[in-house]
């Protein structure tokens, strides 16, 4: 039923910028905590970032803090993460996802691949 879709992610050089977005659909959106997560080859999945229901609220991992930063347009179901100052160790592939489990099916999610 309920569907997650990443976009926006590509290759780019270290110090660039690239703008995620996720949109959910068939289901309950604007009451909702969510979250980005990623997946670098041969590591498991992390936290990024989160963003609580009226997006008054954010956290980050320490790794990405001060460079992303999330947000969200209840309106039309979407979650966004601006990627500033990309690093190599970035590279991975990116999901969104509710900040808290039980959690909807993972999506394709979006590659990040960042070059030094």
């Amino acid at each position: 039923q309920a569907q997650l879709i990443e976009s926006g992610g590509r290759l780019v050089q270290a110090g660039g910028s690239l703008r995620l977005t996720c949109v959910a659909s068939g289901r309950a959106f604007s009451s909702d905590d969510w979250g980005w997560f990623r997946q670098a080859p041969g590591k498991e999945r992390e936290f990024v970032a989160t963003i609580n229901w009226t997006g008054q609220r954010t956290t980050y991992a320490d790794s990405v803090k001060g460079r992303f930063t999330i947000s969200r347009d209840n309106t039309s179901n979407r979650v966004y993460l601006q990627m500033n100052d990309l690093q190599p160790e970035d590279t991975a592939v990116y999901y969104c996802n509710l900040a808290a489990k039980p959690r909807i099916p993972w999506g394709r999610g979006t590659q990040v691949t960042v070059a030094s």
